[in-house]
């Protein structure tokens, strides 16, 4: 799963990266509003943890934008901010959850995993595209009736291309969701073309016919028509 924590007070957004991760999430952050929102207009995530006093701007913003261009995305607001006209304003706004500071980290992510296990069952557990079948629990896929073998960067790389069918998908988005910050300076996309082409391949070569497009310099789409 992948989380965007946006929060400027640095100790504590320091201690729930750490923590996150040590649950096994990906993690990425903000500190600022503008950060944040350059954020979630260029990648996508399961669950966004947002401040609501930023510098640059109110995270209630980010909330509006959030529901309304990623709905799957799962929302939690933390925030100083604790009268109740103030909760039932974010939630309102389009929240699943409101925590007040000072809050255990233990209860925010047992609140994260009871959120995204929600928002799992609301969700169909395959994709489907004409003759190919992605299923998401068993993490398999079947063209044609052909089980297709896939290493889990090349079905996590399809999985992800699937979900944002009809769009161009950066090579920067995608890496971002495989490795997130665990990427270095001495990181080379020639994984991403590799496991892409190779993925294509086995497509192919199992009757399934071409789903992944090349946007030449920019990275790739899933085409489903």
């Amino acid at each position: 799963m992948k989380i965007l924590v946006i929060e400027d007070e640095q100790e504590l957004l320091d201690l729930m990266l750490r923590y996150m991760k040590r649950e096994g999430y990906i993690c990425e952050h903000a500190t600022t509003f503008k950060d944040g929102y350059k954020k979630i207009n260029n990648y996508k995530y399961d669950c966004a943890i947002v401040d609501l006093n930023l510098p640059g701007g109110d995270g209630l913003k980010l909330i509006e934008i959030l529901r309304k261009d990623m709905p799957d995305t799962a929302t939690i607001i933390i925030s100083a901010r604790n009268t109740l006209d103030d909760r039932i304003n974010g939630l309102e706004v389009g929240a699943d959850d409101y925590m007040t500071k000072p809050f255990n980290l233990s209860e925010l992510n047992a609140r994260v995993k009871a959120i995204l296990r929600r928002k799992t069952n609301q969700m169909s557990n395959e994709l489907v595209f004409k003759n190919l079948l992605i299923d998401l629990d068993k993490r398999t896929v079947v063209a044609s009736d052909n089980i297709v073998k896939l290493t889990k960067k090349e079905f996590d790389i399809l999985v992800y291309l699937a979900r944002n069918k009809n769009r161009v998908v950066t090579k920067d988005s995608i890496a971002e969701y495989l490795w997130g910050d665990y990427m270095d300076d001495t990181f080379s996309y020639d994984f991403i073309y590799a496991h892409v082409k190779n993925l294509r391949k086995k497509l192919v070569q199992n009757d399934c016919g071409d789903y992944l497009q090349t946007v030449y310099g920019v990275g790739y789409k899933f085409i489903s028509n």
